[in-house]
């Protein structure tokens, strides 16, 4: 990801940390936007974070962990959990709220290689790279044989696509481009496939739509 959009996400989150507006603007590959509230991501618990949580039953990597919110949850539930996140901002939020986190590209050399029990890609984490399928392959990786992906997802009947993308936040600056994916729910064995992966669990909770993942 380009300084550029790191820069305008670290100003959103500060912006959250601070209380002001962090509201940023995504623009997809079909040109379509959207408003996300990076102020959500900062809060202690969002709606539909409960079932996630409740399953991650053992050592947890929260990738794309943003400032904490889930790895400081799984950790309260008393097991290990370190968060990662290419963002500095992002990172240093979550530790002062008492996660264990990484500055960390998941496609680098990441602590616990292959003996994770779960691995997150939450907050549409699943878009991470721009390619659900090689996300999916390397998080597979991640996890021991017998570990679960747990994915948040967009709702079914929606559009799948992975591609250019832009985002903006509230100062002046031009749109920064970068990679991006969003999958639908019901796209998810289209993606989980070709990672050798399969769902074993799919659930609603609050508006939300998450998936579980095995090794096939």
């Amino acid at each position: 990801m380009s300084a550029e959009v790191l820069s305008v996400y670290d100003e959103a989150l500060r912006a959250a940390e601070e209380s002001r507006g962090a509201e940023l603007i995504l623009q997809d590959a079909f040109g379509r936007e959207r408003m996300i509230d990076a102020a959500e991501w900062y809060r202690d618990h969002i709606s539909g974070d409960e079932g996630l949580v409740r399953r991650c039953s053992g050592p947890t990597l929260d990738v794309g962990c943003g400032p904490g919110r889930l790895t400081v949850a799984v950790s309260a539930l008393g097991h290990a959990a370190l968060g990662i996140d290419i963002s500095p901002m992002a990172v240093s939020i979550a530790r002062r709220r008492g996660a264990a986190a990484l500055r960390r590209n998941v496609f680098t050399p990441v602590p616990g290689h292959g003996r994770w029990h779960h691995v997150l890609l939450a907050d549409g984490n699943i878009g991470i790279g721009g390619d659900p399928s090689a996300l999916l392959r390397r998080c597979r990786e991640l996890i021991g044989r017998a570990g679960r992906i747990h994915v948040e997802l967009s709702s079914p009947g929606g559009q799948s696509w992975a591609g250019r993308a832009t985002v903006r936040g509230a100062s002046e600056r031009p749109p920064a481009a970068f990679r991006w994916a969003e999958v639908a729910a019901d796209d998810l064995a289209t993606f989980a496939g070709p990672a050798a992966l399969h769902p074993v669990d799919t659930w609603q909770e609050a508006g939300r739509w998450f998936a579980s993942l095995e090794r096939i």
